[in-house]
């Protein structure tokens, strides 16, 4: 009786020690291992809901903003629109412009077979220049010429002294003449210009030159 009362004792310390925590560990079950590295199936449920509740606010934002109506809702029923009552075109009352005499009278004619009268327009006059003569003679002047040109007319001479006065400022304030004269391609017309004395119609003609004209002294 002492043998077994020793071994009622041994197991209830076994016992006892069990039921203070220190539990085997081959016997664990391993739920809060699992616990720990379990993915949460709810938050990504709900994750995904919210992105699709997203989505379809835009979306609908979207069509809303494009399609939205002005009021009238306008509804396809296959009928063709109806052309309203009167003439396509009307010609107004007071077209505005002006009407020229027989405007609109000479094609329809014609593309009829009819022939009608063309009228010329008589020659207009040409326009009268008072020019002078070849053959009046010019106011002489005074002093020692620097020829700069010869032309075929006078009415050529006098231009082609505005046109020199336009190259070089050296002409200006300076008197010319034109001397009717004969040379070997017939009669010719002398550009010069005046200078004081000799010594003025050189020093002229040497200012031109310098200036890229041709020009030659006449005593």
């Amino acid at each position: 009786m002492a043998w077994s009362g020793e071994e009622d004792q041994h197991s209830g310390d076994a016992e006892l020690a069990l039921d203070n925590g220190d539990g085997l560990p081959w016997l664990e079950s391993g739920e809060e291992d699992y616990e720990e590295g379990a993915v949460d199936t709810g938050k990504i449920i709900a994750f995904a809901a919210i992105v699709l509740v997203i989505l379809g606010v835009g979306v609908g934002g979207y069509w809303w903003y494009t399609n939205r109506a002005t009021g009238v809702e306008y509804v396809a029923d296959g009928s063709t629109v109806e052309a309203p009552e009167g003439p396509y075109k009307e010609k107004p009352d007071d077209a505005g412009g002006k009407t020229f005499a027989g405007t609109g009278n000479i094609a329809p004619a014609i593309a009829e077979g009819e022939q009608r009268e063309v009228r010329l327009a008589g020659e207009a006059p040409a326009p009268s220049i008072s020019t002078r003569s070849t053959d009046d003679k010019p106011i002489e002047q005074d002093g020692v010429g620097v020829q700069v040109g010869a032309y075929g007319t006078r009415a050529r001479a006098e231009a082609g002294w505005v046109t020199l006065r336009s190259q070089t400022t050296l002409l200006n304030g300076v008197r010319h003449r034109v001397i009717k004269g004969q040379a070997d391609i017939g009669t010719v017309y002398r550009l010069q210009a005046v200078a004081s004395d000799l010594a003025a119609a050189r020093e002229l003609c040497e200012a031109l030159k310098a200036d890229g004209l041709a020009c030659q002294v006449k005593r």
